[in-house]
């Protein structure tokens, strides 16, 4: 399912009929933070200097309401880090060929996607691009210099709104790709699955094969993803306000 679906139902869209923190939550097999890459040749190698830009760089998108127009957005929302989006591409690919051309600079999206396949491969060996930030809680490995947003939230003082904010809208990824129940399901029965998930990301063999396939691997339990849904619903009327703005409502 797609993790992100809560979004709709914070901003109030009336065909949503689901309540997201009453799922049976039973796990996730990774979750699914995100990154922003940035062109190497262009002048902005840090949010600092993304904040302090006369211009600000374009990042390309493909509408107003996904990742990569929305982290965009929540940059400037909470650390002032001021970015143009041109948005209309009709995929990824699209956009990152526009970096290519120079057309633009920069693009927010999974850490998974630029590290699973072509062009970023090549990027990779010739530095053709670097990273600004990710949005996890905590330094991805394959990212060990790029500071979260936390962090850069820390940095910049960013007010308990603005976090709230962060918290709303990056809630999807610590989700990552979740396996739940319907609201309701008797204890007994989500106890078993959940157990049944937890030995299932422990079983040595599992493990085996989802390395040799090089699939993502992070498990994050139901309790947890109870949790975290509780949390990313819970948010007072100003947060929704701007979340608004941020998706474009």
């Amino acid at each position: 399912m797609i993790p992100s679906l809560y979004l709709n139902q914070l901003v109030g869209r009336p065909e949503i009929q689901f309540d997201w923190a009453k799922f049976s939550w039973i796990g996730s097999p990774a979750r699914g933070n995100s990154q922003m890459y940035m062109r190497s040749d262009s002048p902005y190698k840090t949010i600092e200097e993304v904040r302090n830009a006369k211009e600000p760089p374009k990042c390309g998108a493909t509408g107003v309401t996904g990742p990569d127009s929305y982290y965009p957005k929540l940059l400037l929302e909470t650390v002032g880090a001021r970015f143009q989006i041109v948005t209309g591409y009709p995929g990824g690919t699209d956009i990152d060929l526009a970096v290519e051309r120079g057309e633009i600079h920069c693009r927010a999206f999974t850490i998974e996607a630029y590290f699973g396949r072509e062009p970023y491969n090549t990027w990779r060996k010739t530095g053709f691009a670097h990273h600004l930030f990710q949005s996890g809680k905590n330094r991805d490995a394959r990212l060990p210099t790029t500071p979260t947003i936390f962090e850069l939230m820390d940095r910049y003082k960013t007010p308990d709104a603005g976090r709230r904010l962060a918290t709303a809208l990056l809630g999807a990824d610590d989700m990552g790709r979740p396996m739940f129940g319907p609201p309701g399901m008797p204890a007994d029965r989500l106890k078993t699955l959940r157990d049944a998930f937890v030995k299932t990301m422990a079983d040595e063999q599992f493990r085996a094969e989802v390395k040799k396939r090089g699939y993502e691997f992070d498990p994050v339990g139901g309790e947890e993803l109870e949790r975290l849904a509780k949390e990313i619903i819970g948010q007072p009327p100003e947060v929704i306000e701007r979340l608004k703005k941020v998706l474009g409502n």
